[in-house]
């Protein structure tokens, strides 16, 4: 694989991955982008009825692993970490909505201390205006909250989905929830594991006067984040559960 056309990188080799859920409109400019970072791209549809397959299908120069059903987030994350083992030191993920400019990965990765193997978050800057949704604002508040509660790391944004995992660490990590609780829940593990967490600056775009397809469910999601958040309380205090 290659490292890239960035001369600012560590040692290592470097993977995009992106995980998609019926995207079919959107995930065509945003593979185009990550494409000029010189990066080997790979793609998990996660279980798409939207058309997504056979406009990933029509994308060259990409490799795509699909699940028969919708599994959740952190399951396609998953798929992903497991299908670069070996293969790549580290997994750069992208949402596949079109919020992250791949131009900001080489700061992501420039972020990386030398000699070590941190998690490094994309902490998007520009989260304010009438066209940033409010469950975005408000879900970033909260889980930055509860994070330090359940005993991780202190972060200005923990439910970015900009991210660079070090492989094979981020998949022993024992992360249960396979939805977006994930990304939350990886984090207090890698604190809890003695693997650093650190945030770089990166833009966030929410596009005036175009609908961003989201799949948080402000209810759902805001029940199995509090129930995820309770989990981590609890074993973090008393143990096993």
């Amino acid at each position: 694989m290659r490292k890239g056309r960035f001369e600012m990188t560590p040692d290592g080799r470097f993977a995009i991955l992106i995980p998609v859920y019926n995207h079919a409109g959107g995930i065509g400019p945003v593979i185009e982008r990550a494409r000029r970072l010189g990066l080997p791209i790979r793609v998990v549809d996660d279980g798409s009825t939207d058309g997504t397959a056979e406009r990933l299908e029509a994308i060259g120069g990409i490799t795509v692993i699909r699940h028969d059903e919708n599994r959740g987030k952190g399951a396609a994350l998953l798929t992903g970490f497991a299908a670069l083992a070996g293969e790549t030191d580290w997994a750069v993920t992208l949402d596949a909505d079109g919020q992250h400019d791949p131009a900001d990965v080489p700061g992501l990765i420039r972020a990386i201390p030398k000699g070590q193997r941190p998690i490094v978050i994309g902490r998007r800057e520009g989260m304010v205006g009438e066209d940033v949704p409010w469950t975005s604002r408000f879900g970033r508040k909260f889980s930055n909250f509860w994070v330090r509660c359940a005993g991780g790391p202190v972060l200005a944004d923990t439910q970015s989905g900009m991210r660079i995992y070090p492989l094979p660490e981020a998949a022993g990590l024992g992360v249960r929830a396979r939805r977006f609780q994930f990304e939350v829940e990886i984090l207090v593990r890698a604190r809890w594991a003695g693997i650093p967490v650190v945030e770089a600056p990166v833009g966030v775009c929410y596009t005036p006067g175009i609908k961003r397809i989201s799949h948080f469910r402000p209810f759902v999601d805001f029940c199995r984040n509090s129930a995820t958040f309770t989990r981590l309380i609890l074993l973090r205090f008393w143990g096993q559960i």
